[in-house]
This record gives structure tokens, sequence and C-alpha cells, in this order.
């Protein structure tokens, strides 16, 4: 394992496997993700995603090689150079954004443990804390091994569950396509309402390529950045569009588009050990995202210490942060899965865009090509 990821896979792939195993907890774990940006679009809802992918590889590629010229490996260090004094503003944000995208798939977790393994709402969600909290008490080494293999499995399980859906429902999804069906959004849908959605989409996720820096160490060039940043891309939409697809062949039924965890729904009627198979990928996809979004928390807490202090924190204290964040987010997850997606998600992805997407975008952009 070691070999490998000192390799080209550690270079090209480990951080789009990052990237993309983070994400997946807050970008379409449950399905309603899909829905609110893009899917409830029908037929013009591809085009959303087409623009996801444009967004999530040019972010990709800009913040990978920033991170590997100017050797910041954590985002409080890569904020400051990016935007200097303004750089907390950041760090506000992308705690809310971490500690909200952990409540819903907290939320959406505990109902779907339950409802999959007649599990207990609070054994699931407790049982995920503690492996968490143990995933941040041994650090990075355990986590990208854990992500690496995490990710194989979650991988096969989304395009398990897409087949079957879009298996027996394909015939509708082309129907959609071919009659050009908005109808779930009323009035007319512009492109560039879809467009922006998707820009939206982008916008929220962001808070997730932090949790990438610590794997930049092996990149030697700007190659390695654009390979990893368009591996990053098409790993990071391609689950997109599986939803999307298993989504257009229920469309424009309230009870799918209209639910909680639309994926549930989606699976109703298949074999018990599939929604059982779910219900494991699920919780699986909330350990990764915690699990990465609260270990580049506790790198920045970590890096400010040893400028104030010259100290660092000690296992035991990343645990307890890492445990602290989920229980912020577990109290949080009781607003309500939809609520927290549409209005949260979108009040998050605006807040990103200003303190992170436009400054990559200029002064990044601007100090990768002409400051030495």
């Amino acid at each position: 394992m070691k070999n490998l990821l000192e390799g080209k896979y550690g270079r090209y792939v480990l951080p789009a496997v990052i990237l993309q195993s983070v994400l997946m907890g807050g970008g379409f774990a449950t399905g309603r993700e899909i829905v609110e940006f893009g899917a409830k679009y029908g037929a013009l809802g591809w085009l959303g995603g087409i623009g996801i992918f444009i967004g999530f590889t040019i972010m990709a590629i800009l913040m990978f090689e920033f991170s590997r010229k100017f050797q910041l490996f954590n985002y409080r260090t890569l904020l400051r150079e990016l935007i200097g004094p303004f750089w907390f503003l950041f760090d506000i944000v992308y705690l809310l954004l971490a500690i909200l995208i952990i409540a819903i798939m907290a939320s959406a977790t505990g109902e779907i443990l339950n409802s999959t393994l007649g599990m207990n709402y609070w054994v699931g969600v407790i049982l995920i804390i503690v492996i968490v909290g143990i995933l941040n008490f041994y650090g990075k080494g355990l986590i990208e091994r854990f992500k690496t293999l995490g990710t194989l499995s979650l991988m096969i399980g989304y395009v398990i569950f897409a087949t079957l859906v879009i298996g027996t429902t394909w015939e509708s999804a082309l129907e959609v396509l071919r009659s050009g069906d908005t109808s779930f959004v009323t009035g007319k849908v512009s492109v560039f309402a879809v467009l922006w959605s998707g820009i939206l989409y982008v916008g929220y996720n962001l808070a997730v390529y932090p949790a990438a820096l610590f794997s930049i160490k092996r990149q030697q060039s700007i190659k390695d950045s654009i390979i990893a940043g368009i591996v990053g891309g098409i790993l990071m939409t391609f689950p997109w569009f599986l939803t999307y697809f298993s989504l257009l062949g229920h469309y424009p039924k309230e009870e799918v588009l209209g639910a909680t965890v639309p994926w549930l729904v989606m699976l109703d009627g298949f074999p018990l050990i599939v929604i059982i198979i779910f219900g494991v990928v699920v919780g699986w996809t909330l350990i990764e995202t915690a699990s990465g979004m609260i270990h580049a928390f506790v790198d920045r807490l970590d890096s400010q210490i040893k400028d104030i202090a010259n100290q660092e924190l000690t296992d035991l204290q990343k645990g307890g942060i890492a445990v602290g964040t989920l229980i912020l987010a577990v109290i949080l997850a009781q607003v309500g899965i939809i609520d927290l997606i549409s209005k949260g998600y979108t009040a998050m992805a605006y807040a990103m865009i200003v303190v992170f997407a436009v400054p990559l975008l200029t002064i990044g952009v601007y100090k990768i090509f002409f400051k030495k």
C-alpha cells in the first residue's frame, strides 16, 4: 500500500479519490442533493451536470497547483497566501458548512439505518461518531487507506444501485428527455437557471477541497496538478449523473422527488439485501465525509497552535475535536434534511464562492502563473 501511495497513484489519483470520498456524503448520498441542484429541472438537468464537471475540474486543478507551487498543505496557510488577512472568513464558512453537511448526513443515516437495518436512530449515529473519532485519533495515514478502499467500495455500490434503478426505468427517463419535461418546477425553466444551480452545487461542495490538501505533497509538477484535477472532476461528477438518470426515470413523481431520501424510495421493491447494502454504503459515506472535513479543520488548528505556542495537538485532542463537532452536527440535524439542503446549502454556496472560488479564480490564477 505504501509503494502505491508514493507512486503515480499517489500523485494523480489519491487527491481525486479523497475529494470524491469527502464529497459523497454532502454531494449525493441521499439523492436529495441532486434533486435540489439539477434533477428537479428534468430534461434540462443534464446541463447542470456538464457545468458541475467543468467547475469541479477547474477548481481542483487550480487548488492542487496553488498548493503544490507554494507548498501549502492545510487550508489555513493556503488561505493566508490566497486572501491574506481575510483568511478567517473562510474558517467561519468552512466550519459552519462542515457542521451543516455532517448534520444532514447524520439525520439521513439515522433514518436509513432505521429503515434498512431496523437499527435504533441513535445507535447508528453514536456508532458513526465513534468511528470518525477513531479515524481522526490515528491521523492521515489511516484516513488515506480508509478512503482508498472505501471509495472503491462506495463507487461499486452506487453503480449497482443506479444500474438497478436505471435498468427498470430507462424508458421513462428517455421519454422525459424526448418530451423536454420540466414540470416538477413551476414556470418556464431557463438554461441559465439550470447552469446556476450547477454553480451553486459546486459552490457549497468547495468545502471538501481542503480535505485533499495533505495529499498534495507528493505532486511534483503542474502536469501532476492537471491530471489529478481532471481525474477529480470525473470522479466527482460521475455519481452525480448516475443519480440524475436514476431520478429521471421517476420524473416528476412527488413521492420520489419530494422524498427526504429519494434513494430509499427508488430502491423500494428491490430485494431486502439491496436495501441493507444501501444502508451500509450511506453510513460509510457519512464516515468518509465527516472524517475528511474534520481532519482538514484539525490540521488547520494544529498549524495555528504550532505558530502560537510551538506545540501540537495530541491524538486524544484530535479525536475529541472530531467527536465534539459531530455532536453539534447531530443537534442541528433535528431541523430536517429538506430544509437544511434547500436553504442551508444554498446560503453556504454563495458564501463559499465569495471567500474561496472568486479569490482562487483571480488572485490564485495570477500567483500561479506570475509569482515566483
